[in-house]
């Protein structure tokens, strides 16, 4: 954010495609991580089981974001306004906000930036899946390259 822009706020076309692709992308992960497990039922097949688990890992932490992104998509000024005269008071100065980590937060006059708009659990739920997801996904590389030599 640069300084003449002290209430620039994320961009709504930005917020509405990564909606749209984050949900698309949710569903086809969820899908696809059920066919995978219903496979890995029929095979007993580790590798397809990781793929499965993996799949849904993913499939959990982008919906997730989604979700975060949701809280953005649906605030007008009117509500991000209100939520920081609560969380702030009359001092707010500027708003903040990232796509990574998911946030939106009001500057106070004092500096001291507070998150509002989207859950507290929001961020640190979505690291934990990341790592889960991102593990899961190597484990499952490594694991079908073992078995295919």
């Amino acid at each position: 954010m640069s300084g003449d822009q002290p209430f620039a706020r994320h961009a709504g076309v930005i917020v509405l495609l990564l909606l749209l692709v984050g949900f698309l992308a949710t569903v086809w992960l969820a899908v696809y991580g059920i066919r995978m497990l219903v496979r890995t039922r029929a095979k007993r097949s580790r590798v397809t089981a990781l793929v499965s688990a993996s799949a849904l890992a993913w499939a959990t932490t982008v919906g997730l974001y989604v979700w975060g992104l949701l809280h953005l998509f649906t605030a007008d000024d009117y509500t991000a306004a209100r939520a920081c005269d609560e969380a702030v008071g009359k001092q707010v100065t500027g708003y903040d906000s990232s796509f990574i980590p998911l946030e939106f937060g009001c500057v106070s006059s004092s500096g001291r930036t507070v998150p509002v708009l989207i859950p507290s659990y929001v961020n640190p739920v979505l690291a934990v899946l990341l790592v889960c997801a991102v593990t899961l996904t190597v484990f499952a590389i490594v694991r079908s390259k073992e078995k295919t030599t």
